[in-house]
């Protein structure tokens, strides 16, 4: 994309939407840096000013990143580098807020300012204040800052661009218009999915990336310098006082080349032993901590379907984006599989769903099932993902963990395979019709 355009993320602003008015409640917008958060605000504030719901007067904005205007407001950088001065902060909004009418206040990357959470409190308290934060890191929610917002705050989980936005961001970007013949009980636009997603893959979610016009080496210098390293200096170095950056890359790089792997501490201490770094174990736990709190990763955990419980050990790792992963250790082919099931773990907790890995006797063995994606209210949904499984010995062996399971909650195989079909209750679904929302 060579033009301004905000991406349209219809997901996010339905959420934003659902919320605003609840002005008792604080709302925050968490997710890996570079991710769109503060052009969702964006566009979010236009919506309101569309809809006549606020004008320029009743919206304050503060981003934490930009200096001249944490300079103008008076903020100072202590020796760790957070911001300080909640108190000019606070004076700068309230300053700004319009006595006679609803206000909406924007605060960008509000984990940059020491004591943060007093500002959001204060201006939650105003009668005529509806408070919008966004952050980068989920330590920003440890017990004692959401205690100090006394639970009153909800939090809306972002992500770089799913499969779909991608390919709407595609469409819009091509100028493509629908294809209709009289076949098509609706008009369609005709992609070639197979390598959008390829080219998904490779080039990333990140929405900056759409701007670089598929220029792979501009994106991977992006992803590398301006996401990666930056989100590393920001929230893990920092935060954990970190002397050797080596030592991390290699426990970041670890942990990219194993996503979908059952691990643990030991198992990556003992990994990145055989290729020749030495790292304890507190040390690894600590850059593991800082990649999960800083959504550069996901933990997915083991659970035992029969026994109904979660089991403590050896859990799976998901990358927050796999354009990311690909800058950083390249392309492989024996990760299609792995890559794919990544795609599809980040697609379910979009959707809202819990997610863990099911585990479950067949006959003798213990077997496991890709996914199990629980909601609320007690919906449960089991996946597995492949990429193709009509030969008939993929086929069974992806099939006999779903039927050991002895619940009717709906069961689903996810691959590339052309069109769907159904064994014995199970689904087969092609995976980017799914990733999609068409099916």
């Amino acid at each position: 994309m060579t033009t301004e355009t905000l991406i349209d993320r219809p997901e996010y602003i339905r959420q934003l939407n659902a919320w605003q008015g609840q002005n008792d409640l604080i709302k925050i917008v968490t997710g890996v840096r570079r991710c769109g958060k503060s052009k969702l605000l964006e566009l979010f504030q236009m919506r309101l000013q569309f809809d006549k719901i606020a004008d320029d007067s009743q919206i304050v904005s503060v981003n934490l990143e930009d200096l001249i205007q944490t300079r103008k407001i008076g903020l100072t950088e202590d020796t760790e580098h957070f911001l300080v001065g909640y108190e000019k902060l606070l004076d700068y909004i309230l300053a700004q807020l319009n006595p006679k009418k609803m206000n909406f206040v924007f605060i960008d990357e509000v984990q940059l300012l020491r004591d943060w959470q007093k500002v959001a409190n204060t201006l939650r308290l105003q009668k005529n204040v509806d408070v919008y934060l966004t952050g980068s890191n989920a330590y920003m929610f440890s017990s004692d800052l959401a205690n100090s917002l006394g639970g009153r705050y909800i939090e809306i989980k972002m992500q770089p661009l799913s499969f779909k936005e991608y390919h709407e961001a595609y469409i819009q970007s091509q100028n493509l218009t629908p294809e209709i013949t009289l076949d098509d009980k609706a008009p369609r636009i005709l992609v070639d999915l197979f390598n959008l997603y390829s080219n998904y893959i490779r080039e990333s979610g990140f929405p900056q990336t759409l701007k670089m016009l598929y220029n792979r080496q501009h994106i991977s210098d992006y992803l590398r310098d301006t996401v990666y390293l930056n989100t590393v200096q920001k929230d893990i170095v920092k935060r954990f006082n970190l002397s050797d950056v080596n030592k991390l890359d290699a426990v970041v790089k670890y942990m990219f080349d194993n996503i979908g792997n059952e691990t643990s501490i030991r198992n990556i201490e003992k990994g990145l032993g055989s290729g020749g770094h030495k790292i304890s174990v507190p040390t690894i736990d600590k850059i593991l901590e800082g990649l999960l709190d800083s959504f550069l990763m996901y933990e997915c955990k083991r659970y035992d379907i029969k026994g109904k419980q979660y089991l403590d050990s050896n859990s799976k790792y998901y990358v927050a984006d796999i354009g990311l992963r690909t800058a950083l250790i390249g392309m492989k082919d024996m990760d299609s599989g792995h890559i794919l099931e990544n795609v599809v773990y980040l697609e379910l907790i979009r959707r809202g769903y819990e997610v863990s890995v099911g585990k479950i006797h067949s006959g003798s063995k213990m077997v496991e099932v890709d996914f199990i994606a629980k909601k609320s209210g007690g919906i449960v949904e089991y996946y597995q993902v492949a990429l193709n499984v009509l030969g008939s010995d993929t086929l069974e062996r992806e099939l006999a963990p779903l039927e050991a399971i002895d619940d009717n909650y709906p069961k689903f195989i996810l691959s590339m395979d052309y069109g769907s079909g159904e064994n014995n209750g199970i689904k087969r679904l092609n995976v980017l019709d799914w990733l999609l929302g068409q099916v």
